[in-house]
């Protein structure tokens, strides 16, 4: 008798468990959707890859069932997506208000808790300005020169090889140029290989969280902790030395760390590095390679662009003289050809926030304490706004200027977290397409599928053959190809 009152109590709690978590407590109307299976959620399904160059299937699907606005559970999280442009507008400019920055806990596992998407208010604009110290327009402007020696550096290299593999090598070429700013890393003059690091930790970025040896997930940690552990022990070499002048990033926090009453810590200075690290050179890396791609299959695109390159250099007094400001400024298709790539890329699978109240839109409550994901991949691809989204078409934007997010594009973020080193991005891709088209030509030996995850999308065994343009007149099978118009 009792064995089956209890048994009765366990089935009856947790069917209630399970009702609760189907339903949750709500004061007004919640959007629809579904919270999945118990603890589990709909996390499987999120981060189930995709090969389609459309907004992915889990978003799509349920945009489809339920409309714009919807709710869901991912990695144990409430959460309400929205692919809706006026709530994710509203989302940004409410920010420090109604909604605060906030990832799920793998993400600050991963990034570190005292990461700068994690901080707010007074420490947020602090950190802010300082990277605004080395991503602003009067160091942009000086860094010019080394971006494009960089980039004809390795084009040269690259030329003298039967072929590359694009995303890694474009993706070497930016770390290098990046770890040099920022903390006067030298690969070739260091024993500890900083990149591998990152390596390991971008493979198991976008995975299903489940920290055991043998995942991607726990490669992910691994690499993270290899890689701190390192700035940690250059922080320690670099407080041993005396120097006057700082030389790089690394110097100037540094100095920061040092000023009596500073609000920086060690810790969330050394987080700080290695999100400016993964971010400045992973993302660049394959907008770049996408471009690539794309110039490869647009060859009318290709035409434009080098005809406003070449333009540059005939205007020039001198012709080996190095790019200006002034003529990076200039490059009109050039940006609308990156603005499409950007936002056909994608980079960024969701942006998350939290609502600090219970909030009302559009006849839909959003309780307090749940998260919200913005979903941008639904923005850039949305027919209605865009016609054929999923085509590449660099004139889509003529006559747009883009300079902050708006609610149809947010590819570099929204509101007061809109991404400070946006113009970092622009100046790497411009300077690097502009060395290429009027140094280079090449061609695909193998084509690279597009996979995604959730929002990352990665082009796979893209490898091409770099070929100086001045040898072009030497190869008949070269120009030949581009007589029949199958070089690009």
């Amino acid at each position: 008798m009792w064995a089956l009152c209890i048994t009765a109590l366990v089935v009856i709690s947790i069917t209630h468990w399970v009702y609760r978590w189907r339903n949750p407590k709500c004061n007004g109307k919640l959007p629809p959707g579904s919270m999945g299976l118990p603890l589990l959620g709909e996390t499987l399904q999120f981060f189930t890859p995709n090969t389609s160059s459309d907004i992915p299937p889990f978003i799509k699907e349920r945009m489809e069932r339920y409309g714009p606005i919807f709710r869901s559970n991912l990695v144990g999280r409430p959460i309400i997506v929205s692919t809706d442009p006026d709530l994710n507008y509203f989302v940004f400019q409410q920010e420090g208000n109604l909604f605060q920055s906030w990832y799920p806990d793998t993400f600050t596992e991963i990034f570190g808790r005292q990461n700068v998407g994690s901080l707010h208010g007074v420490m947020y604009k602090y950190l802010k300005n300082m990277v605004l110290h080395l991503f602003g327009p009067e160091s942009l402007k000086k860094m010019i020169p080394e971006i494009e020696q960089a980039a004809l550096s390795r084009l040269q290299q690259w030329s003298s090889l039967d072929s590359t593999e694009l995303k890694d090598s474009i993706a070497s070429m930016i770390f290098d140029l990046t770890a040099k700013k920022l903390i006067s890393y030298e690969s070739n003059k260091s024993s500890e290989n900083l990149r591998e690091n990152f390596v390991a930790f971008i493979q198991g970025l976008i995975s299903f969280p489940m920290d055991i040896p043998g995942t991607a997930y726990h490669k992910c940690l691994v690499g993270r902790k290899s890689a701190m552990r390192t700035l940690k022990n250059m922080l320690q070499e670099r407080r041993a030395e005396s120097r006057k002048q700082p030389i790089d990033f690394f110097d100037y926090v540094l100095e920061e760390l040092k000023k009596e009453g500073t609000i920086l810590t060690e810790g969330i200075a050394l987080d700080l590095m290695f999100v400016l690290l993964f971010a400045s050179f992973e993302t660049t890396s394959l907008a770049i390679t996408l471009a690539m791609k794309f110039l490869t299959d647009h060859p009318l695109v290709l035409k434009q662009l080098t005809e406003e390159h070449e333009m540059i250099l005939k205007q020039r007094e001198n012709s080996d003289s190095g790019l200006t400001w002034k003529e990076y400024k200039s490059m009109k298709f050039t940006f609308q050809v990156i603005s499409e790539t950007v936002r056909l890329a994608n980079i960024v699978p969701g942006i998350f926030r939290k609502a600090v109240r219970e909030i009302n839109f559009k006849g839909y409550t959003i309780p307090a304490g749940w998260a919200v994901m913005v979903c941008p991949p639904a923005v850039h691809l949305n027919p209605a706004k865009y016609e054929n989204p999923v085509a590449f078409n660099p004139w889509r934007w003529e006559g747009v200027e883009v300079c902050n997010a708006s609610k149809h594009f947010m590819a570099f973020g929204g509101g007061m977290r809109f991404c400070v080193g946006t113009e970092f991005t622009k100046v790497q891709m411009a300077v690097f397409l502009h060395c290429l088209v009027t140094k280079c030509r090449w061609e695909p030996i193998k084509g690279g599928d597009i996979v995604r995850t959730p929002g990352l999308q990665f082009p796979n065994g893209f490898h091409v053959k770099i070929m100086e343009k001045e040898k072009q007149a030497r190869k008949k099978d070269i120009i030949l190809k581009l007589q029949r118009g199958k070089a690009f």
